[in-house]
């Protein structure tokens, strides 16, 4: 079996948001919202989906910067005023159980290997699979429907990568 490790984004990178006023986020194309209704709002440094009245950020994230063509950026959901969580080696954050996902494989120069879309409950075996590829080196996982990106994963060797 080859292990894995999902990687949220870095709460450092969206700390500015908590100190922009709404017209500072206009300028910015950044939205603040209310979160209405759980599940529907999965936030990428905590790979937890926001509770119902939480204050979240909508805003457009440079997610695959790799030097290929199959670089891409899209609409991400980030909580206000939380941090990044860590996951460990193997274990699969809640939210991915229940969604219908899209998982992007890549190899080491960020082209693009294999896509797949499929429920949620069945992604630690997709996982597993992808990472049995030895030209697979990460992976990203998207919302099947909506097409978000929701996180890296990244095949690892033991617990200290």
């Amino acid at each position: 079996m080859n292990n894995f490790k999902f990687i949220a984004l870095n709460h450092l990178e969206f700390d500015y948001l908590n100190d922009l006023s709404a017209q500072e986020l206009c300028e910015k194309d950044i939205i603040k919202m209310t979160v209405d209704k759980f599940p529907g709002f999965p936030c990428r440094i905590t790979l937890e989906d926001a509770e119902v009245g939480e204050d979240v950020f909508l805003l457009n994230y440079n997610h695959h910067s790799a030097n290929s063509p199959y670089k891409a950026s899209g609409p991400i959901f980030i909580r206000k005023d939380k941090v990044t969580k860590d996951y460990p080696m193997n274990v699969i954050p809640k939210m991915f159980l229940h969604r219908l996902l899209s998982v992007r494989t890549y190899d080491e120069n960020g082209m693009m290997v294999k896509a797949d879309v499929f429920e949620g409950n069945i992604l630690k075996d997709k996982i597993e699979d992808a990472f049995a590829n030895h030209k697979i080196k990460y992976l990203h996982i998207h919302n099947a429907k909506p097409g978000c990106f929701n996180c890296l994963v990244k095949k690892v060797r033991n617990a200290d990568q």
